[in-house]
């Protein structure tokens, strides 16, 4: 009995194993196939993507003639922003991980475990800059006002609204500096859909280059080195 289990433990020990490959496998296979390679016009709005090392933010201008978002992640959600701020970024994530987890130091076993399930709920977190400051890891592109509208749809679709159609602050409390505030926001983060995911399909949206499928900040990045 102790010889038969050992031996069903050892081939799902292989097989999990191997499923994990495959899955880091298939991520950087997917990651370096380019979608909308498409090209970039010489007059438009500026937007941003911005990288803290691990996760992945699409920055827009904060008002425009198309979309003023202040209208809905107001200043007053936040500690400090105003006026003066001129562009506002977007991160989708799971809400437990964004709430419980600032810094990476304060990662817990379950909240990660969680996360990967696919079964809790997931938030945006809005940052306001004054102006995003290019570097390696943060790249800006140029796009049409059609492209800026698709963006805008899929970053509102991304929202969970109340009865009046308004995005939901999750809490005036709950922030990791003083220019960005939470909202509560639709699908749920898995193994197959993380923040980078998120902000990667939102490229897509608006025909900008991007992974076929990623679940990392680095293969997006490098689309626009």
């Amino acid at each position: 009995m102790n010889k038969r289990f050992l031996t069903y433990a050892a081939r799902l020990t292989v097989v999990f194993l191997s499923l994990i490959a495959f899955y880091f496998l298939a991520a950087f296979i997917l990651s370096r196939i380019t979608v909308n390679g498409k090209s970039v016009p010489s007059n438009g709005i500026a937007i941003y993507i911005i990288s803290n090392g691990i996760h992945t933010d699409i920055a827009v201008p904060a008002t425009h003639l198309l979309r003023d978002w202040t209208k809905e992640i107001k200043y007053n959600h936040t500690v400090h922003a105003d006026s003066t701020y001129n562009y506002l970024s977007f991160g989708w994530g799971d809400e437990k991980f964004y709430l419980e987890t600032p810094e990476f130091s304060d990662l817990k076993l379950s909240t990660g475990l969680r996360a990967i399930t696919g079964l809790s709920t997931s938030a945006m977190h809005t940052s306001y800059y004054h102006t995003p400051v290019e570097d390696q890891h943060c790249k800006k592109i140029i796009i049409s006002n059609k492209q800026y509208q698709q963006l805008i749809n899929y970053i509102t679709a991304s929202f969970l609204t109340d009865d009046k159609g308004n995005f939901i602050n999750i809490g005036p409390e709950i922030h990791y500096d003083e220019t960005d505030a939470f909202y509560k926001a639709k699908g749920s983060y898995s193994i197959f859909k993380t923040c980078n995911t998120w902000a990667n399909s939102a490229l897509k949206s608006c025909d900008q280059k991007a992974c076929l499928w990623t679940i990392f900040d680095t293969p997006i990045l490098n689309k626009y080195q």
